[in-house]
């Protein structure tokens, strides 16, 4: 517990030293300027969402992660299943729960961090280009056909790759096997 205490009393201190950073060097800032970082924070708010979602779901990860290994020690054989089930349906509970939190919380810390990095670290016109490239007809085109390159090169690659991956991963998998004292399946023929 003492170890969550200094953890919040120096987050508070951070997003209090920033909100007073932002209206100082909001003061200064032309209205175009404020227009521009407002701006950029509404085309990057799909990202500050997006890595809201990752830290709010980061903890339930770990601990289905845990819960995995464990179950099998510690649940018997026929209940696994249902048990397995359970734990899902409580880390899914949880995320219900703790990614809109979190992820509004992040869009309403956006102007007073990111938007004071953008405001104190970069011109007017800096904005204006970031803003005119993210607005871009041909970066939003390529960031729409990214899944799609990215599933391409995944394809490609597994297919090359998969004739001297697989004996490696049998490999390790025996290994695991023997050092964890289970006998390994026949091998398929």
């Amino acid at each position: 517990m003492k170890k969550h205490i200094p953890r919040a009393l120096l987050s508070a201190a951070l997003i209090g030293m920033s909100s007073l950073s932002f209206a100082q060097s909001s003061a200064a800032s032309s209205p175009a300027k404020k227009e521009l970082v407002a701006r950029l924070l509404k085309l990057q708010q799909p990202d500050v969402e997006q890595l809201a979602r990752q830290l709010a779901e980061q903890p339930a990860a770990q601990l289905l992660g845990r819960a995995g290994a464990a179950l099998p020690a510690r649940v018997a054989p026929d209940k696994q299943e249902a048990v397995a089930k359970e734990i899902q349906a409580d880390a899914k509970k949880y995320s219900d729960e703790a990614v809109p939190l979190v992820r509004t919380t992040a869009v309403k810390l956006a102007p007073s961090t990111i938007g004071t990095m953008l405001d104190k670290d970069f011109t007017e016109d800096e904005l204006k280009q970031i803003v005119a490239m993210l607005e871009s007809p041909a970066y939003l085109k390529y960031v729409a056909k990214a899944d799609d390159m990215q599933k391409v090169l995944l394809e490609k690659l597994i297919a090359d790759t998969k004739g001297s991956i697989e004996p490696k991963v049998k490999a390790l998998e025996l290994t695991i096997a023997k050092r964890l004292g289970v006998t390994a399946p026949p091998a398929a023929k």
